[in-house]
C-alpha cells in the first residue's frame, strides 16, 4: 500500500490504514494451523491408545497360545509410551523466546502483539526473569512461580515479581507463568506461548538459560536496538544457541525503528547497512537461512506505536497527539508484517518440531503393531488350517474306526461260534472214544479189593478218582494242545486286527501289556463220584448153570424174583401191528414163548415144597433113566464145585469192574453232549472276554477321538476369533498408518509424496 494515501493520524485514511497495519484481521490466521495439527495427531493418537487397548484385551482373552511373551511386553511398553506422547501434546503450545540487550524493548514488543500492557516495560533495565505469557480458559488472570506452583497470585504483584526496580526482585534465572485469559487475547487462543527475558548483557550464565528456556523454542525473536548496530554480545547469545539446535528460526526486530523519523535523509542508508548487517548474522555466521529468506527475517518495527495504537484501537480512544510520530503507518504495517511472518514461521516449525517426532513414533508404534498382528494372523491361520487338517483326519480314522469295528465284530463272532460248535464236536469224539476204552482204564487200576462194606467204598471212591483223572488227562492229552494252539491264534489274530484300530503306539503297547498272558487250560469235570453214587455192584457167587441164572438170562433179573416168589405177569396182548409181523417173526416168537414156559412151570415146581422137588426128579429119572441122571448130576456137581473154586477175590474184582465199567459208561454217555457243551463255553468265554477287552480299548480311543475332535473343534472356534480379531486390528494399523501418513502430507510435508 502506498504510505503517501495516509495524510496524518486524524484523517479518514489514517483511521483505515491503522485499522488495517494493526494485525489479526483476518480469521485465517496461519497459527490455525498448530491447532489443527494438534487436534489432529491428538485424535490419531487417541486412535491409537483404544487400539492399544483392544489389543491387550485379545492378547490377555486369547487362549490359542499364540501370543509369545515378548510381543505382550511390546504392547505393554507402546501403553506406557502411547500415554506419555499423550501427556506430552495435551501441553504441547507455540513457544517464542525474546532475546536482546536490556531495554532494546523486549517487553514491549510482546505487549504489542497481545495489544495489552501485560508485562512490565520502561526505560532502563526493568524486566529481571523469565516471564512466560500462556492462555486459560478462565476468565481470570493470574500468575503461578516456580516457588509456589499450585498458588495462583494475582496479576498486579508481576510488577513487583519481575521488574528489576522492585526490592523483592527474583533471581534471572527464574521463571513467572503470566495465564491471561484466552479470550482476551487471539494469539493466546491459538496455544502461543511469549517468553520474555532479562537482557542478555546482565548476566554471564547465558547456558543454563539456554538448556532451561531455549531447546523447546520454536521462533526465537532477537529484539535489536535500530538506533545503534547488533553488539558481540548478541551475536555470541545466538551462536550459542545455534550450536545447541539444529538451524533454530530466528528473526531479528530493528525496535525503536521510529527515532528514524527525525532523520528522514539518512533513514533508508541506515536501514540497508542494518539489513545488510542482520542478512550476513543470518545467512553467513549462523547458517540458518539462505540470503534470499534471511531478508523475510529482519523487520524494522516500533514496538511504542504498534502498542499505542492497538491499546487504543480496541478501547475505541482516539490516539493522544504526538505518540505517533511521522511515517508510523509503515513501521505499523512492518509490524503486522513481522507478526504475519512470525505466525507462519512459527506454526510451520512448532508443528514440526512438536509433532514431527510424535508422528514418526506413532508410526514405528503402528507399523510394529501392524507387523505384530500380521504374524499372530499368519501363525493363526497356520494353526487353524493344522487343526482342521487334523480334525478331518481324525474324524476320518473315527469313521473308519466305527465301520471296520462293524464289520470286525460280526467276522469275529462268526469265527468265535465256528470255533466253539468245532471244539464240540472235537471234545464230544473225544469223550465218546474214551467211554470205548473206559474198560481198559478201569483194569489199570490196582487197589487192594475186599467185599467189607468200609473197604469197599474206599475203592471205588478211588477208582471214581482214577477214572476221572484218567479221562480228563486223555482229554487234555488229545484236545488241549489243539484247543490252546486255535485259541491263541484266534487271540492272536483278534488282537493284529483290532490293534489295527488304535493309532497310538503307546496305546497298542499297553493294550498289549494287558491282554491275559496265562495260557488257557480247559477244564473236563466229569464228577464220577456223583454220577456213579447210585451204583450197587453184586460180587455175590452165581453158578453159571444154576436155575436162578438161567432164568436171568431169558426173562431178566426182575422176572426170577417174581417167579420164586409165587407171582406171574400177567401177559399183555399184542398189538395188531405185531400181530400182523412176519412169519419168521412170529416163529421166533413162539419159541421163546415155549422155552419161557417150560422154565416157568420148572420154577413153579421148584418153587414148591421138597416133594415137589422129588416128584420132578422122579419123573426125570423114569423118563431118562437113572445112569443117564447120575452121569449129568456128576458133571453139573463138578461144575458147579469148579466155579465155586474159581470164585476167588480176583474173580470179585473183575466182576466188579465189569459191572463198573457198564454202569459208568452208560452214565458217562449221558454226559458227553454236556461235557462237549461246557468245553465249548469255556471257549467261547475265554475270546468274547479277550474280544470284549479289545473292543473295549477301541471304545477308549474312539472316546479319545471324540475328545480330540471336540478339543479341535473347539481350537478351530478359538483361531477363527483369533483369525477375525488379529485382521481387524492389522487393518485398523493399517488405517492408522494411513492417516498418519496425511497428516504428514498435510501439515509436515506439504510438498512431498510419501
Amino acid at each position: 500500500m502506498d504510505v503517501s494515501l495516509i495524510s496524518g493520524p486524524g484523517s479518514l485514511g489514517s483511521v483505515v490504514g491503522r485499522k488495517m497495519a494493526n494485525g489479526r484481521q483476518s480469521p485465517t490466521s496461519p497459527l490455525k494451523l498448530f491447532g489443527h495439527a494438534k487436534k489432529k495427531i491428538n485424535d490419531i493418537f487417541v486412535e491409537i491408545t483404544a487400539y492399544i487397548d483392544e489389543g491387550n484385551v485379545f492378547l490377555k482373552e486369547d487362549k490359542t497360545g499364540l501370543i509369545q511373551s515378548d510381543q505382550q511386553e511390546l504392547l505393554k511398553k507402546y501403553t506406557d509410551k502411547v500415554a506419555g506422547i499423550r501427556e506430552i501434546l495435551s501441553r504441547d503450545r507455540m513457544k517464542v523466546a525474546f532475546f536482546g540487550r536490556t531495554s532494546n524493548g523486549k517487553s514491549s514488543v510482546i505487549n504489542a502483539m497481545l495489544r495489552s500492557r501485560i508485562l512490565p516495560s520502561g526505560i532502563g533495565h526493568t524486566t529481571n526473569c523469565f516471564l512466560q505469557v500462556e492462555g486459560t480458559d478462565g476468565n481470570e488472570a493470574f500468575i503461578i512461580t516456580e516457588e509456589a506452583p499450585n498458588d495462583h497470585k494475582s496479576v498486579q504483584s508481576i510488577s513487583q515479581l519481575a521488574s528489576a526496580l522492585s526490592k523483592f526482585k527474583l533471581d534471572a534465572n527464574t521463571l513467572i507463568r503470566i495465564c491471561w485469559p484466552k479470550d482476551k487475547c487471539n494469539l493466546l487462543r491459538d496455544d502461543v506461548v511469549l517468553v520474555d527475558s532479562p537482557g542478555i548483557d546482565v548476566s554471564p550464565d547465558l547456558d543454563s538459560w539456554i538448556d532451561k528456556f531455549c531447546l523447546d523454542a520454536d521462533v526465537f525473536v532477537l529484539v535489536a536496538n535500530a538506533e545503534s548496530t547488533l553488539m558481540q554480545t548478541e551475536k555470541n547469545f545466538f551462536h550459542r544457541v545455534s550450536e545447541r539446535l539444529s538451524k533454530p528460526n530466528i528473526f531479528i526486530l530493528n525496535n525503536r525503528w521510529d527515532a528514524s523519523a527525525s532523520e528522514i535523509e539518512m533513514m533508508q542508508e541506515v536501514k540497508m547497512q542494518h539489513l545488510e548487517r542482520n542478512i550476513a548474522f543470518l545467512a553467513d555466521e549462523l547458517k540458518v537461512v539462505q540470503h534470499h529468506e534471511a531478508e523475510n527475517r529482519v523487520f524494522f518495527v516500533s514496538a511504542r506505536e504498534a502498542l499505542v495504537s492497538r491499546v487504543n484501537q480496541d478501547s475505541g480512544t482516539p490516539t493522544p497527539t504526538g505518540s505517533l510520530l511521522e511515517g508510523y503507518q509503515g513501521r505499523l504495517f512492518e509490524f503486522a508484517n513481522f507478526e504475519r511472518k512470525f505466525e507462519e514461521c512459527i506454526s510451520q516449525s512448532a508443528v514440526e518440531t512438536k509433532f514431527a517426532q510424535h508422528t514418526a513414533n506413532g508410526k514405528q508404534i503402528t507399523r510394529e503393531l501392524h507387523g505384530m498382528m500380521g504374524e499372530i494372523l499368519e501363525s493363526a491361520i497356520s494353526h487353524r488350517n493344522q487343526r482342521k487338517q487334523e480334525h478331518e483326519e481324525k474324524l476320518s480314522h473315527l469313521l473308519y474306526t466305527d465301520d471296520q469295528l462293524n464289520v470286525l465284530t460280526q467276522d469275529i463272532k462268526d469265527k468265535i461260534k465256528q470255533m466253539t460248535e468245532e471244539v464240540e464236536r472235537k471234545v464230544s469224539s473225544a469223550l465218546t472214544d474214551e467211554i470205548r476204552r473206559l474198560a481198559i482204564l478201569v483194569d489199570e487200576f490196582n487197589h487192594p479189593f475186599e467185599t467189607s462194606a468200609l473197604v469197599l467204598n474206599l475203592y471205588k471212591k478211588e477208582l471214581h478218582a482214577h477214572i476221572e483223572s484218567g479221562v480228563g488227562r486223555n482229554l487234555q492229552n488229545r484236545c488241549s494242545s489243539a484247543l490252546k494252539t486255535a485259541i491263541e491264534g484266534a487271540t492272536a489274530d483278534m488282537s493284529d486286527r483290532l490293534m489295527a484300530l488304535i493309532p497310538d503306539e503307546a496305546r497298542r503297547q499297553a493294550v498289549s501289556s494287558l491282554l491275559p498272558t496265562k495260557k488257557f487250560e480247559m477244564a473236563y469235570r466229569l464228577d464220577c463220584r456223583n454220577l456213579c453214587a447210585d451204583f450197587c455192584e453184586d460180587v455175590e457167587f452165581r453158578f453159571t448153570f444154576g436155575i436162578t441164572n438161567l432164568m436171568r438170562r431169558f426173562i431178566g433179573t426182575k422176572g426170577v424174583q417174581q417167579r420164586i416168589r409165587g407171582y406171574s405177569e400177567i401177559p399183555r396182548p399184542l398189538s395188531s401191528q405185531n400181530a400182523s409181523g412176519t412169519a419168521v417173526q412170529q416163529n421166533v416168537q413162539d419159541d421163546s414163548e415155549l422155552m419161557l414156559t417150560l422154565l416157568t412151570t420148572f420154577s413153579s415146581l421148584y418153587s414148591g415144597t421138597t416133594v415137589g422137588v422129588l416128584a420132578v426128579a422122579a419123573l426125570i429119572g423114569r423118563a431118562a433113566g437113572w445112569r443117564l441122571i447120575a452121569v449129568f448130576g456128576a458133571v453139573y456137581g463138578l461144575l458147579y464145585v469148579y466155579e465155586r473154586l474159581m470164585w476167588t477175590n480176583k474173580a470179585k474184582e473183575q466182576a466188579f469192574k465189569r459191572q463198573y465199567v457198564d454202569y459208568a459208561s452208560s452214565k458217562l454217555r449221558l454226559i458227553v453232549d454236556l461235557t462237549s457243551a461246557n468245553c465249548s463255553h469255556q471257549v467261547q468265554q475265554e475270546l468274547n472276554s479277550t474280544f470284549a477287552h479289545l473292543c473295549h480299548q477301541v471304545d477308549l480311543t474312539k472316546t479319545e477321538l471324540r475328545e480330540e475332535l471336540n478339543r479341535l473343534e473347539e481350537s478351530v472356534e478359538q483361531l477363527d476369533d483369533a483369525v477375525k480379531k488379529t485382521t481387524i486390528l492389522k487393518n485398523k494399523a493399517q488405517f492408522i498408518d494411513t492417516e498418519l501418513n496425511n497428516f504428514i502430507l498435510q501439515f509436515l510435508k506439504p510438498d512431498s509424496r510419501l
